[in-house]
């Protein structure tokens, strides 16, 4: 704006520069009609995030694996109760931003290397193809202990000529 104003004031005219600089006109002409001594009046919010900052603390505290949206959720929750506003999501996710607080990305889960190599249509007409599987895991306490897992796998196939 301050370029198309130098502009105006040698002498170049106001259509011309607001077209040449994709300016809107109504508000070139605003701006030229402005006194010397105007300011602008409008100003940015500042915010004091320490008690939020707190409040993700202490949400966080309890369990460090918590993303911002399940922060998000359990403050306005909390909020509800207590009686006072709800917190904007995008306000908690500068916060925690800010601060270092959001998690690590998960890592994109490549696809499956294991190709379907069979044939499943049946090469003529009047024949019956079918497969069927089932598997079931078995965990016993001294499983979960160890992290060790028996599965049982039953497989059926038939076909008929």
């Amino acid at each position: 704006m301050d370029s198309a104003r130098a502009l105006i004031a040698r002498g170049w005219g106001v259509s011309l520069v607001s077209r040449c600089l994709r300016v809107s006109r109504a508000q070139l002409h605003v701006i030229l009609r402005r006194t010397d001594d105007w300011m602008d009046g409008r100003r940015s919010r500042h915010t004091d995030d320490t008690d939020v900052l707190l409040r993700i603390h202490h949400v966080i505290g309890e369990l460090p694996t918590y993303g911002y949206r399940r922060v998000w959720a359990l403050l306005r929750r909390q909020a509800e109760l207590d009686g006072m506003p709800a917190i904007n999501a995008k306000r908690v996710y500068r916060i925690m931003r800010q601060n270092a607080l959001l998690l690590e990305r998960k890592p994109a889960v490549p696809p499956s290397k294991r190709a379907h190599t069979g044939r499943v249509a049946v090469k003529e007409s009047n024949q019956r193809w079918c497969s069927d599987g089932s598997s079931s895991a078995v965990i016993t306490e001294r499983d979960c202990v160890s992290r060790s897992r028996w599965t049982a796998v039953i497989v059926r196939h038939c076909t008929g000529r």
